[in-house]
């Protein structure tokens, strides 16, 4: 049985941020001025400002991000989820995904959003799997989101107990 493991981002984990979120914006976007400064600064871009990152490995490979960035204090931005191509259709998003919801609630979080485009509509599938309700996009914060989406963090966990069943007991490592 292969092994998914959901670690805390380390210093050594920014090439694996910047190349698998990268992959995906230049196969279906143009990277925009925030993307390069997200992707090549994470921490200062989203863990110094009080959000996480977490990592996916897959058999001890990294193969898998996301990130959380703070708006304030009971909001967090679920951003730059990616899966390396050589680890797609095995589990990572979702377990990722759930992992992120526990590490949203432990940061006090009282919701998640999300900006996603119609292009990427795997990606919104997964979301709306998880329990993630679309709202109306403000202009002006991603050039390229056409998509908005909130979860109650509460909601949330709930979908991790709901779906945890779904993951065997190995597959998320607390």
């Amino acid at each position: 049985m292969s092994l998914i493991t959901i670690v805390d981002y380390q210093l050594g984990h920014q090439p694996y941020f910047e190349k698998f979120n990268r992959q995906w914006i230049e196969e279906l976007f143009t990277m925009e001025p925030i993307d390069e400064y997200v992707l090549r600064n994470p921490e200062d871009a989203i863990l110094q400002k009080g959000g996480a990152i977490l990592m996916a490995l897959y058999n001890g490979e990294v193969a898998g991000t996301v990130g959380l960035r703070k708006i304030d204090d009971t909001t967090y931005e679920f951003t730059k989820m990616a899966v390396d191509l050589n680890f797609r259709r095995k589990g990572i998003a979702e377990a990722i995904s759930y992992a992120s919801f526990e590490k949203a609630r432990a940061l006090g979080a009282k919701k998640v959003i999300l900006y996603s485009n119609t292009k990427n509509a795997g990606a919104i599938k997964l979301y709306e799997k998880i329990g993630f309700k679309h709202l109306q996009p403000e202009t002006g914060i991603y050039a390229r989101a056409n998509v908005k989406m909130t979860i109650d963090i509460e909601d949330a966990i709930a979908a991790v107990e709901k779906y945890k069943y779904l993951i065997t007991p190995e597959l998320i490592n607390e």
